[in-house]
Parts: C-alpha cells; sequence; structure tokens
C-alpha cells in the first residue's frame, strides 16, 4: 500500500482543508507536451500557408509608451497614422495590402514622431519585394522573377526597434547646472499649470477694474 514519509525540517505543518469531493477539482497537465507539439505543428502550418510573407505580421510604428510612468520609453505600437502614410507615399487602403499596419485613431502630436515613422516606412518600401498579383505578369513596382526567387520568408519581428544607448563624456558642472533644482521645478511647472485659470482671471479683473478707475476722455 501508500505510504508518507515523515515530514522533515522546519517547515510548516501540512494542514490541508479539502472539500468532501476535492478529487473532481484536481487539474493535472499531462497534456502539456502534446500541447506544444500542436502549436509546434500550426506555426509551421501557419508559416507554410502564408510564405514569402513574414511570420509574425505586418510592419509597426516606433511609438513613445502612454502614461507618465512609460512616457520615456518607446516601444513597437499598432499601426500608423494617416498622416504618416500620406507623406511617406503611401495610400491608406493600399497600406495593408503590402503588409504595413494602419491605425486611423493614434494621432501624432510631434514632428520628430512623425519624421521617425516616415523614414521607418520608405525603408521598408525600398526593402519590399512585391510578388504580382498576375501570377507572370509584373508590373512597375512589382519584382521580376529573378528578384522573386531571392525572396526569404523573415522568421522574426519586420525591422525591429533597436535600444541605443547614449552616454555622455564626464565634465564639470557649470555653476547654473549646480544652483539648478530639478525638485522645485516641477513643483513651480505643476503649480504654474494649476493655477493658469485663477491667475488669468485674477489678471483679467484687475485689468477690468483699472479701465473703470481710469477716467473717461471728454
Amino acid at each position: 500500500g501508500s505510504f508518507e514519509m515523515a515530514p522533515k525540517r522546519n517547515n510548516m505543518v501540512p494542514n490541508g482543508h479539502f472539500h468532501k469531493d476535492w478529487q473532481r477539482y484536481v487539474k493535472t497537465w499531462f497534456n502539456q507536451p502534446m500541447r506544444k507539439k500542436r502549436r509546434h505543428a500550426n506555426r509551421v502550418k501557419k508559416a507554410r500557408a502564408i510564405a514569402p510573407r513574414p511570420l509574425k505580421g505586418s510592419l509597426r510604428p516606433v511609438i513613445w509608451c502612454p502614461g507618465f510612468k512609460y512616457n520615456t520609453k518607446q516601444r513597437l505600437g499598432k499601426g500608423f497614422t494617416l498622416e504618416e502614410l500620406k507623406a511617406a507615399g503611401i495610400d491608406k487602403r493600399a497600406a495593408r495590402t503590402i503588409g504595413i499596419s494602419v491605425d486611423y485613431r493614434r494621432r501624432n502630436k510631434s514632428v520628430e514622431s512623425l519624421q521617425q515613422n516616415v523614414q521607418r516606412l520608405k525603408e521598408y518600401r525600398s526593402k519590399l519585394i512585391l510578388f504580382p498579383l498576375k501570377g507572370s505578369k509584373s508590373g512597375k513596382t512589382e519584382a521580376s522573377t529573378d528578384e522573386q526567387k531571392l525572396a526569404l520568408q523573415l522568421k522574426g519581428v519586420i525591422m525591429p526597434l533597436k535600444k541605443t544607448t547614449h552616454y555622455e563624456k564626464p565634465r564639470v558642472p557649470t555653476e547654473e547646472e549646480k544652483k539648478y533644482c530639478a525638485y522645485v521645478h516641477l513643483r513651480q511647472a505643476k503649480a504654474k499649470a494649476r493655477l493658469w485659470g485663477k491667475r488669468a482671471k485674477k489678471a483679467r479683473e484687475a485689468a477690468e477694474s483699472m479701465e473703470a478707475q481710469a477716467p473717461k476722455k471728454a
């Protein structure tokens, strides 16, 4: 019969609070290796079906993360804006057909982000090998038969984001930098933003009272 070994070392004394039919709710993982095999087979099947298109989907834009906590970080976003596509000279309807993701909701809030993604689109367009829709006949923008033979299916992410670190050279801080206090600067900026409406109202009322007090010219 089965037996249990005596508990060893300074661990918590086991005191299981089981329901009467606890065996019914036990989760087993005996299907894990087969699941792994099935997932792999599906990935291979998909890769063959979409070949020679890239395996990891469409081209994504470089974006700055939203929110106060992560807004200093860059990552790949959902899709390119209509403004970015227009600047790169790509039709918004044709973009999705050539492997470019489009997000009509996102807005460009800086010139730098717009230029960065326009450059990304142009670089992608220059590297792209377009297969002709009508088999043997190839159009102006479509690849020739020799170029089609060079096409390889990309396994990873299209044009992944390369994170670069810029290091400052050591130097002596200036007097202005020594006097500068980042915390005070942030507090002042927040206070300025918070009290802007009240201060504007106060200035307007003061100007109106000055006009009322000023003697009227005959």
